[in-house]
């Protein structure tokens, strides 16, 4: 029997939203649900290590979240901003499928460009999921994901107020990111929010404690950000994404792993839960 989207509704006071991260990051609060005696614990993420055991291996994804909010302006002088999703791979240029408000008013065709003329982009196609196609243009010949590192915006949650400062983008560019994400592979629309409050001192702490890490890398997309406008969870279309996972990381998942395997949020489990449902068999020992 389908599943009707209301019942998920909850109601969510705006002032328990916190609008800024905690001053350390492994200060935010961490909820400990113990399923044996059906009980919740409250603790400082800096708890972690006491609920591990040596041996124990942490699956984490790696990728670095690009500022992909870029905003420009039509040839009328109307504002847009495009959220860059994913690269098309197309021999056209550097063309990426991306989302561009006000989608009605950029049919294809239709052209935008940064104020002081850092790019340009053309609409070349459009989904009915929203998305479009567009080609972009930089008076040097650099890609847009140059563009972006320069000018573009951190893509917080819309709950997230912020007020558009040059102090703003740079604390949101630094705290909006993993302390292991591998920055040379900006391929996330969105941080992997579960691993923004390990710190290198926590993460030295575990690898004493005999606590092992293995790396995902999930290509963060556009569900992320995609709401819900379906009466059923069955009708919400669920849209694809890439993810990668090392040689090391496949061999991790299957015994003789002494410990326990433990995912570090959402991104993790969906990457490895479809590459277990795909692949039964352990990779071949290295040899």
């Amino acid at each position: 029997m389908p599943l009707a989207t209301d019942l998920f509704d909850y109601a969510l006071p705006p002032h328990l939203i916190a609008q800024t991260p905690a001053a350390r990051r492994d200060q935010s609060r961490l909820l400990v649900v113990d399923r044996a005696t059906r009980t919740v614990a409250h603790h400082a993420f800096a708890d972690l290590p006491q609920f591990l055991r040596p041996g124990d291996t942490l699956f984490r994804n790696n990728a670095a979240v690009l500022p992909a909010r870029l905003h420009a302006q039509r040839p009328t002088g109307g504002q847009v901003e495009c959220l860059l999703l994913r690269p098309d791979g197309s021999p056209a240029g550097d063309v990426w499928w991306c989302l561009v408000r006000p989608g009605k008013k950029l049919p294809v065709g239709a052209t935008f460009a940064h104020a002081d003329g850092a790019f340009r982009g053309e609409v070349l196609a459009k989904q009915d999921d929203g998305t479009a196609l567009v080609r972009f243009t930089t008076p040097a010949g650099e890609p847009i994901t140059a563009v972006a590192n320069r000018l573009g915006d951190v893509p917080l949650p819309p709950y997230i107020e912020r007020h558009g400062t040059a102090a703003e983008r740079v604390a949101d560019l630094e705290r909006y990111q993993t302390v292991y994400a591998d920055r040379a592979r900006q391929v996330a629309a969105a941080a992997p929010t579960a691993g923004l409050h390990f710190t290198p001192e926590l993460l030295a702490r575990l690898t004493a404690d005999d606590i092992h890490t293995a790396e995902v890398t999930l290509h963060v997309g556009l569900g992320t950000f995609q709401p819900i406008a379906t009466a059923t969870i069955e009708a919400h279309p669920i849209h694809r994404e890439i993810y990668e996972l090392p040689i090391a990381t496949q061999r991790a998942l299957f015994p003789p792993l002494a410990g326990r395997r433990i995912a570090v949020g959402t991104t993790t489990v969906r990457s490895v839960e479809d590459y277990l449902a795909k692949h039964a068999i352990r990779p071949a020992a290295p040899g």
